[in-house]
């Protein structure tokens, strides 16, 4: 199985796998009103997938750090925001886990990001707990965490990681 860029054409099958890891693990924790949309977040460098012989298995992106929270919270950390490039939308079917498709990923982003002298930071919930177990064994500090809600009826802690120098 290869990374490479995405391509149009693969934004269905994305939405398909999104579902299942939405179904199997929480991911996202909200499910986005237009999801070829959230795919793609603003301000975005970027999008690869995990694929083999036309299937997709795995996807992450990369965006500029904006204005905003996220931004006031990285600059907080002593991290200029526009030195950030913000690893998102990371995530591989369930039946492909265990291969390093979530490793392979982690790269190409970092290796993005690096290209265009930009150091990697994401965001992730706290139920996200195999993603967390990924950034934490690659070394990606915790800079900070916060409540984080988004519905009346659900508080989440929301982390926030760059990775290391």
């Amino acid at each position: 199985m290869g990374v490479r860029p995405r391509l149009d054409g693969d934004l269905e099958q994305c939405v398909r796998l999104l579902a299942d890891v939405h179904r199997a693990d929480g991911y996202p924790a909200f499910w986005p009103d237009n999801p070829v949309r959230w795919l793609s977040p603003r301000g975005s460098f970027g999008a690869w997938v995990a694929a083999e012989a036309g299937l997709v298995a795995g996807h992450v992106a990369i965006a500029a750090v904006g204005a905003g929270h996220a931004a006031d919270v990285w600059r907080g950390a002593g991290l200029a925001p526009e030195t950030l490039a913000s690893m998102s939308r990371l995530f591989v079917a369930p039946s492909a886990r265990g291969a390093g498709l979530g490793d392979e990923l982690v790269d190409v982003a970092c290796r993005e990001a690096a290209r265009r002298g930009l150091h990697p930071v994401l965001d992730v919930v706290e139920t996200n707990l195999a993603a967390i177990a990924l950034y934490e064994r690659r070394k990606w500090v915790r800079i900070a965490g916060e409540p984080w809600r988004e519905s009346r009826d659900v508080e989440l802690t929301l982390y926030y990681y760059a990775a290391p120098r």
